[in-house]
């Protein structure tokens, strides 16, 4: 088309690029497809690599909301396992009872596996005698006599009032003297994790005794009924033999829900059921998420407040016991209701 003066444009001036860069000489237009041979790789890296970042995005977003949800219904199944333990009994294969026994269920997508026991399967750390600790600390813990006694009386001069040493315990000097920059509290323990301060108790032998006690059960003895293997082992004269011996019994009785018989080690040490117990729960989300809870609580009797609270932990370090469906517990069968975890403190030394 003629431009303003009449005049036609230069047809060779209006050349496309592409046409230019083939009249270049052949070297440099090798030189041009390498560079953008580089350009169109780097472009792809910068994409593939966006591409990756939002899959992970995608993946950690889903993650928390499962782990969320995993949650909050681990939450709900300890509420419904305190109300499972206080509602009147009726069939004795209706209840539920803190003997340790796993009960499984699903809300919506959510497999949950809940199991409950008194506290006083555990050996409480302030008011066990020196038997029970001894035998804890040398069966369980693997503690030789020497390092066994001086923790015994180090653990009395710990929750005693008073800063008169035992003959083998240790108050604030024996403390100082060893390059530490605490004492004894002089007061009962308020958590198990202090037992890790105690002088003289090293990081193996708290790992694997923590899980056998508790500062919640407020008694002397324990329950044989719900007491764990290395609970029974901790009484004295029981050995190894005969720990497995009961435990099978034990187990027996509770299949058959029949009285659990007695242990005769335990004579002299077995106290009754808690009326505080220990709730673990096992949330697992059907893409594998899995978030476990376990709770210490106490009925109050206030109708205001009906609970408290001893411990609110998020736990798993413990698997739950052999699991039982419970699909009538909730009104539906094992199908229909679709239904399918030291307790102890955290073993973490300050």
């Amino acid at each position: 088309m003629p431009s303003a003066n009449g005049a036609w444009p230069n047809v060779a001036q209006q050349r496309t690029p592409l046409l230019r860069l083939a009249r270049l000489p052949a070297q440099q237009r090798g030189i041009a497809l390498v560079l953008v041979l580089w350009l169109t790789i780097l472009l792809t890296v910068i994409g593939s690599g966006f591409a990756f970042s939002m899959r992970g995005e995608a993946l950690s977003a889903r993650n928390a909301l499962s782990f969320a949800q995993a949650r909050a219904a681990a939450d709900g199944a300890v509420e419904r396992t305190v109300f499972e333990l206080g509602r009147p009994r009726g069939r004795p294969t209706d209840a539920w009872a803190p003997d340790g026994q796993a009960h499984i269920w699903r809300e919506g997508d959510i497999l949950l596996t809940t199991s409950a026991v008194d506290e006083s399967a555990k050996i409480d750390l302030n008011f066990a005698p020196d038997a029970l600790l001894r035998g804890l600390f040398a069966n369980v813990g693997g503690a030789d006599a020497e390092l066994t006694a001086r923790l015994v009386e180090a653990v009395a001069d710990w929750r005693d009032r008073d800063d008169l040493r035992r003959p083998n315990g240790a108050e604030e000097p024996e403390y100082r003297a060893a390059g530490l920059k605490y004492g004894p509290s002089n007061a009962r323990f308020e958590t198990v994790t202090e037992l890790a301060r105690v002088l003289g108790m090293t990081t193996a032998l708290y790992a694997r005794v923590a899980s056998s006690l508790t500062v919640h059960a407020r008694q002397g003895g324990i329950n044989p009924a719900t007491a764990s293997r290395d609970v029974l082992l901790a009484l004295p004269y029981a050995t190894p033999d005969a720990v497995d011996a009961y435990m099978t019994q034990r187990a027996a009785a509770l299949a058959a829900k029949l009285p659990i018989p007695p242990f005769p080690p335990a004579a002299g040490l077995t106290v009754g059921a808690n009326p505080t117990w220990r709730i673990r729960v096992r949330a697992q989300a059907p893409d594998g998420v899995t978030f476990v809870r376990e709770a210490v609580l106490r009925p109050s009797g206030n109708p205001r407040r009906p609970l408290i609270a001893l411990a609110w932990l998020d736990d798993t370090a413990a698997p739950l016991p052999a699991t039982r469906s419970d699909g009538e517990a909730n009104g539906s069968d094992e199908n229909g209701g679709r239904n399918a975890d030291k307790g102890g403190e955290p073993n973490v030394r300050p």
